[in-house]
């Protein structure tokens, strides 16, 4: 009898090593990406960002895709900021440009990195690159304590919705955006388990479905995906 498998969606894309680490325990991944992401190649950003990178200022990352703009605008110019953000492939992807320590702090969360900066003390101004559809947990969290914020758009979300045929035993989303995009043509058997990569990501899940959702226990999509492979591995298909 042929083993049965589970099958996961994942709405963001990731490695094939990961694909195929999945497999060989049985869960086959199939991965459809629910958003569509745009760098912003502007003349003015290049002079707002080249000018900012004169300056000792602090600054703050909640997504890779805004590291990513940054980081090509900087066109190899390490500046001397003071940098807090999210923990996971953000973090990671400034630590490889910037260097470990030019990293202020971090946050599990947009909300917990505020509040990291709040309890730390000191940061009376900041820049934040961010996207067009970013959330407003931490600059709103930080102007209540009277921090002021310089918001600059790098990126624009996009919403790719796209209709889905198959069963999954469970679906990872890494963005409320993403949820939004997949939820606004789909429906879900109800023993389909959610995986979200964060809380404000599985609140939004929860605004469209009372399936079992699973909060990632840290940033970062690879550990999402790694978690949905240890949660099938312990929850087996009944015979």
């Amino acid at each position: 009898m042929q083993e049965n498998k589970r099958q996961l969606l994942c709405t963001n894309p990731i490695g094939q090593l990961l694909i195929q680490k999945a497999a060989e325990k049985g869960i086959v991944i199939n991965v459809l990406s629910f958003i569509e992401t745009e760098l912003l190649r502007r003349d003015d950003l290049k002079e707002i960002i080249t000018g900012l990178s004169r300056r000792p200022i602090t600054v703050a990352f909640t997504s890779l895709n805004a590291v990513e703009t940054v980081k090509t605008y900087l066109s190899g110019t390490i500046p001397r900021w003071k940098i807090w953000c999210t923990a996971g492939a953000t973090q990671k992807s400034i630590g490889e440009y910037f260097g470990e320590e030019a990293i202020s702090g971090t946050g599990s969360s947009a909300l917990a990195l505020a509040e990291s900066m709040i309890d730390f003390g000191g940061v009376t101004e900041l820049v934040f690159f961010c996207g067009d559809q970013r959330r407003d947990e931490l600059p709103g969290k930080l102007k209540e304590h009277g921090i002021g914020v310089d918001e600059i758009i790098v990126y624009k979300t996009a919403a790719k919705p796209q209709q889905i045929l198959e069963h999954y035993d469970g679906i990872t989303f890494f963005s409320p955006s993403a949820v939004d995009s997949f939820f606004s043509v789909n429906k879900i058997n109800k023993d389909t388990v959610l995986f979200a990569i964060g809380k404000t990501t599985a609140e939004r899940i929860k605004t469209y479905s009372k399936n079992k959702v699973i909060v990632g226990e840290t940033a970062g999509k690879e550990m999402l995906i790694e978690e949905a492979i240890s949660y099938f591995q312990t929850h087996p298909i009944p015979y």
